[in-house]
C-alpha cells in the first residue's frame, strides 16, 4: 500500500478540560500559545459518524511544536468518536493525522485503507474546506488515524497559529 499522504502532521488529545490539558502540555513541551475555537459544529449535512449523519459540538484548541500541530478536543454534546473515547478511556492521546496534498489524494487514501479493512468511522468537511476521515487503528497503538485534506484557506489559518509560536 502506497498512500498519497505526508508524514504525520498532527497529534491530538481528547479531554474534558481544555484549560488543564493546555497547561500540562505547555509545561511539558514548552508550547507558547494555544488558539481556541469554541463550539465547533459538526453538522449532519457535512459530517457522518458510523455511516450516519452526525450532529455534535466540540471545543478545539490548537498549537504547534515545530511543524507538528497539537490539537485538543473537548466534546460538548452529541455522539461522536471523541465523546466515545472520553467515556471509554478518559483523557488521552486520540489520534495522529496525516495529510493528503489534494482532495483527490484524500479520497484515494480513504478508499485504499477501507479496501484494506479499515473502514472510516467518522468523516466530514469543516468550515473552511478541510476534509477529514478517521479510521480505527488500535492495532497500530493509537485509537484512530486521521486522514485530512487541508484547504488553502485552512492552511493560511494554520500558518497564522504556527507563527504565534515564534
Amino acid at each position: 500500500m502506497n498512500l498519497p499522504v505526508q508524514s504525520p502532521t498532527q497529534i491530538a488529545w481528547v479531554t474534558p478540560d481544555l484549560d488543564a490539558t493546555e497547561k500540562t502540555l505547555t509545561a511539558l513541551l514548552g508550547v507558547r500559545k494555544w488558539v481556541r475555537i469554541p463550539d465547533v459544529h459538526f453538522a449532519p449535512d457535512t459530517c457522518s459518524y458510523h455511516g450516519e449523519p452526525a450532529d455534535f459540538f466540540a471545543h478545539i484548541s490548537l498549537s504547534y511544536l515545530g511543524d507538528t500541530q497539537l490539537e485538543l478536543i473537548e466534546p460538548i454534546r452529541g455522539e461522536n468518536i471523541y465523546s466515545d473515547f472520553l467515556r471509554d478511556h478518559g483523557s488521552g492521546l486520540h489520534h495522529i493525522c496525516v495529510e493528503a496534498d489534494s482532495l483527490n489524494g484524500f479520497d484515494a487514501a480513504l478508499a485504499e485503507v477501507a479496501a484494506n479493512g479499515a473502514p472510516v468511522v467518522q468523516q466530514g468537511v469543516m468550515p473552511g474546506g478541510m476534509h477529514f476521515g478517521y479510521v480505527a487503528a488500535p492495532a497500530a497503538g493509537v485509537p484512530y488515524l486521521e486522514f485530512a485534506y487541508v484547504s488553502p484557506q485552512m492552511r493560511t489559518f494554520y500558518d497564522y497559529i504556527k507563527q504565534e509560536q515564534r
